[in-house]
């Protein structure tokens, strides 16, 4: 994101009236790179439309009735929100009213280490709850009471183990563990769409088998995914990290769970994958302990699907990282033109003369002719 950018949009809303928060500011602190960029003000959405307008910044009302306003920057959106607080929840959704109060913002929110503010001009950082001693200190707490935080939105169990295994040092929070454990089976209450987009990003993070163990010795991981092996799951990180492939959520989610194809499918549906998603998962899952030659499998499954099967077997992947896939050199059309009458018959040479193909280790089209040529003659005996 261009300072520049940035910049105008502060000056737009005014010098007092808003400030960076949450992760933006963490990660920026920590060192990190930071994704997504959210302000908090004073302002009312109203009021940050008609100032967005006179500064000739464009605007989507994507969350006004809660706040939300999102500036459209050249180098990605900034979401812009009215300071709130609480007035109810249930657990999964909670009302909100509008308040000029930086602190009531702050009190609302999950973990002290996204609670922190910054002033867009000077830099500086507004902490109520120790959010940067916290940081300093590697560990994840809630604000406030852990079973009061969680109780307003049972998606906090989920997001507490994502920021633990992100930022979190061991020991882990006691209080913040006591309470995952005992309230772990509200999370059945929470829509499949949440529980399995939160699950994602978890298993999206480069190590999270530690995470995910800790998350089964607690009693979560079984409200959610009790098909979960975390012991598969940490062999496969080890081959990621070994053979240099970055770290994938539906690679990790296919490790954790045993080769069956319709338990893929069950859980592609409890997480409501997308269909891509689905065949994926369900392609991982159709494995055996032996993947076959690397660039065999990529050819019938595809390059993704073939490096699933070849890291979870602990098998080299290489040969495929960089292989441009052929196409078969050969068409039913070609098969006709010799004289097989259109029909099975030319379906079922075409895949002999593959199958070979295939063995060969993908040949010229030269090949591919004479194997044609063999296969006709044996068929003609």
């Amino acid at each position: 994101m261009h300072r520049e950018d940035l910049a105008a949009l502060m000056q737009a809303l005014g010098p007092d009236a808003a400030r960076y928060v949450g992760g933006a500011v963490r990660d920026t602190l920590l060192g990190l790179p930071v994704k997504d960029i959210d302000v908090a003000t004073t302002l009312v959405p109203a009021e940050v439309i008609n100032r967005l307008d006179a500064a000739g910044i464009r605007h989507v009302p994507t969350g006004i009735d809660h706040g939300t306003v999102t500036a459209v920057l050249p180098e990605g959106p900034v979401e812009i929100t009215t300071l709130r607080q609480d007035v109810s929840t249930d657990g999964r959704r909670a009302t909100v009213a509008f308040t000029n109060e930086w602190r009531d913002d702050a009190a609302r929110r999950d973990f002290t280490i996204n609670a922190l503010f910054a002033d867009p001009g000077t830099g500086e950082i507004f902490d109520w709850f120790n959010g940067l001693g916290d940081l300093n200190m590697r560990l994840v707490r809630f604000i406030g009471d852990a079973r009061q935080r969680i109780q307003e939105d049972h998606l906090r169990i989920l997001r507490y183990f994502r920021f633990q295994a992100r930022f979190g040092s061991v020991p882990a929070d006691a209080e913040a563990e006591s309470a995952c454990a005992e309230l772990a089976a509200t999370l059945k209450g929470l829509s499949r769409e949440r529980v399995g987009m939160e699950m994602m990003n978890i298993l999206g993070l480069a190590d999270p088998a530690p995470t995910l163990r800790r998350m089964a010795e607690l009693g979560v991981l079984a409200v959610i995914l009790p098909e979960a092996d975390t012991v598969a799951l940490s062999a496969l990180i080890a081959e990621e990290e070994k053979q240099g492939i970055a770290p994938d959520a539906i690679r990790h989610l296919a490790a954790l769970l045993p080769s069956q194809v319709s338990l893929a499918e069950n859980v592609a549906a409890r997480f409501r994958l997308s269909t891509s998603q689905k065949k994926r998962l369900s392609l991982a899952a159709a494995r055996s302990a032996s993947p076959g030659d690397a660039r065999a499998l990529a050819y019938r499954l595809g390059r993704e699907p073939a490096i699933d099967r070849l890291l979870i077997a602990g098998a080299d992947v290489s040969p495929v990282t960089g292989w441009d896939i052929p196409q078969m050199p050969l068409k039913g059309g070609q098969i006709v033109a010799r004289g097989v009458s259109a029909g099975p018959a030319v379906a079922r040479i075409l895949r002999e003369v593959e199958d070979r193909w295939i063995l060969e280790g993908f040949p010229q089209s030269s090949r591919v002719e004479a194997l044609l040529d063999t296969i006709l003659s044996e068929h003609a005996e």
